[in-house]
C-alpha cells in the first residue's frame, strides 16, 4: 500500500486497524478490499460521507404498478395443510 492510498487489503487492515482509524479522522473514508474489490469503508462518526445512491432500476415502480387482488387478505388467512410453527427465538 502507498503512503497516501486510501485502500487497505482486509489483512493490511486488520494488522494497522489504529492507522486506518487515524487515516479515517484526518484523511476521510479508508476503503477496505477482499479479493481486490471494495468490501467496507471505515469512516469518521459525524462524517458527511455517504453511500453512493443505487441506481433505480424500476423495481419499486414495477412492485406498486400491480393490480390489488380483491379478497387476498382473506385468501391468505384461510387456512391450509401448511403447519404454522414459531420462528426460532420466540
Amino acid at each position: 500500500m502507498n503512503a497516501n492510498s486510501a485502500t487497505w487489503q482486509v489483512q493490511q487492515a486488520k494488522n494497522h486497524f489504529s492507522e486506518v482509524i487515524d487515516r479515517a479522522l484526518t484523511e476521510g473514508p479508508q476503503t477496505v478490499t477482499r479479493h481486490g474489490k471494495p468490501v467496507v469503508q471505515v469512516v469518521a462518526v459525524g462524517s458527511k460521507v455517504r453511500a453512493a445512491p443505487r441506481k433505480d432500476d424500476g423495481f419499486v415502480e414495477f412492485l406498486l404498478s400491480i393490480p390489488k387482488v380483491e379478497g387476498f387478505a382473506e385468501l391468505a388467512n384461510e387456512r391450509t395443510s401448511i403447519k404454522q410453527i414459531d420462528p426460532l427465538g420466540e
